[in-house]
């Protein structure tokens, strides 16, 4: 079996990260697995990329302007919303005409348009469709901010200046992909139940089948190292008790770094912890120096860490990882951090709900509460939780051996299907 997961990016972004994984995990179990990005960022030979010309360039150019003119010239939501109107006719490449399945992951920023993707619903092949986030299911957002239009058809968008109108730009790029889908049907692939509810509820993919598999974790890279030589690489005192928090932004409103610094100011004031005993640990980017601020506990701020061996040493030294997520269609720093022996804090609301086990192999909070996810901290601060009886729960579950067997299942139930 032949298959061609198509991804914007190589490496850049959690949907990156999560096809390149699955391409290492198929190719591990028997499937014959490339990857198709416009950014191509290493030299694996598995990883094709196209043509990176000044074409390229203008099609990514070309969208942002559509959009930018849409939102009156403001750079606000620039990039929270994609209208896919132009990008790569990948039909005729080799790498295309000899794969038996097609795997669409994330192809947005000038990767495919929806010509394009009806053009490979035309090819007669078959494909599935791993949604990172809503925006298949919906007119042009990746994040649905409570909106909930899409149920029948997008209109009035939240992103769009005085809140859009009846017939605004996710009206017209709604009725756009009803059309591409026309006559046709692919298999989509929700990575949580939560985002499966989302995208059963939604008028635009209501009549397109559905699975639930969810993204996988290296298990060979992401090791439960020794505790104590990992707090003695980084430098840090073996008698602090470490919450570890890491995003790609930790500015970002939607990672809800706010409650989590409440939650800290509420075990800081009611002496639940000496915070003196405390440590967070962060890692990620950040634009506003701000979100620094007022932080209750001593904190380690250590950067972005791009480099797999350097997270396992960082979840390996913490005690307790937490994700304050707004929205997260899965968590996978919470299953990176589980697989080093690292107990998870989430609220309840969301693609975390598949991760966690409550008071079993984590604690969820309820949503946007910083005084029930204070109460988490503490809980898992105290629980008496094997390390490795976390990570077995992430190998039963979340192993790329475990995701490779539902996804082989699938290619070989629709590929049977195509063959009637």
């Amino acid at each position: 079996m032949r298959v061609l997961i198509v991804n914007t990016s190589e490496r850049t972004g959690g949907a990156a990260v999560a096809a390149n994984r699955l391409k290492e995990s198929l190719s591990n179990n028997g499937v014959k697995a490339k990857m198709l990005v416009r950014d191509k960022q290493t030299d694996d030979i598995t990883v094709v990329s196209l043509h990176r010309g000044i074409l390229s360039r203008w099609r990514f150019l070309w969208e942002r302007w559509c959009i930018f003119v849409r939102l009156h010239f403001s750079r606000k939501h620039l990039f929270e919303i994609d209208i896919a109107n132009t990008g790569h006719d990948i039909t005729s490449l080799p790498e295309f005409k000899e794969a038996d399945i097609i795997h669409l992951h994330w192809i947005n920023q000038g990767m495919l348009s929806l010509t394009d993707i009806r053009r490979i619903l035309q090819s007669g092949k078959p494909v599935v469709w791993t949604m990172h986030d809503i925006w298949p299911a919906v007119g042009i957002c990746h994040l649905s901010l409570q909106c909930e239009q899409y149920k029948t058809a997008c209109c009035h968008c939240p992103y769009l200046p005085s809140g859009g109108g009846n017939h605004d730009l996710s009206t017209v790029v709604w009725q756009r992909k009803q059309r591409m889908l026309q006559g046709f049907h692919i298999h989509f692939v929700a990575v949580s139940s939560w985002l499966a509810g989302m995208v059963s509820d939604s008028g635009l993919l209501k009549d397109q089948p559905l699975t639930v598999i969810p993204n996988a974790v290296p298990l060979s890279r992401f090791r439960m190292k020794s505790k104590t030589d990992s707090r003695d690489l980084l430098h840090i005192r073996a008698d602090k008790r470490i919450i570890i928090f890491g995003a790609a932004r930790i500015d970002q409103p939607a990672k809800g770094f706010g409650y989590l610094k409440q939650a800290l100011s509420l075990l800081a004031e009611r002496h639940t912890f000496p915070a003196e005993q405390l440590l967070l640990v962060l890692f990620g980017g950040y634009k506003q120096e701000e979100v620094l601020a007022d932080i209750a506990i001593p904190y380690q701020y250590m950067g972005y860490v791009g480099d797999e061996d350097e997270l396992a040493t960082l979840y390996s030294a913490a005690d307790v990882v937490v994700s304050s997520s707004l929205s997260e269609t899965f968590g996978q720093t919470l299953i990176e951090a589980q697989a080093c022996g690292c107990i998870p804090v989430s609220f309840n609301n969301s693609g975390q709900t598949d991760i966690i086990r409550h008071l079993e192999t984590g604690y969820l909070a309820e949503y946007q509460s910083a005084e029930d996810l204070a109460r988490g901290i503490a809980w898992a601060l105290q629980a008496d939780i094997p390390r490795q009886q976390l990570r077995q729960h992430v190998a039963r579950h979340f192993s790329g051996d475990a995701v490779a067997s539902q996804y082989i299942r699938l290619y070989q139930e629709i590929t049977a299907e195509n063959g009637k």
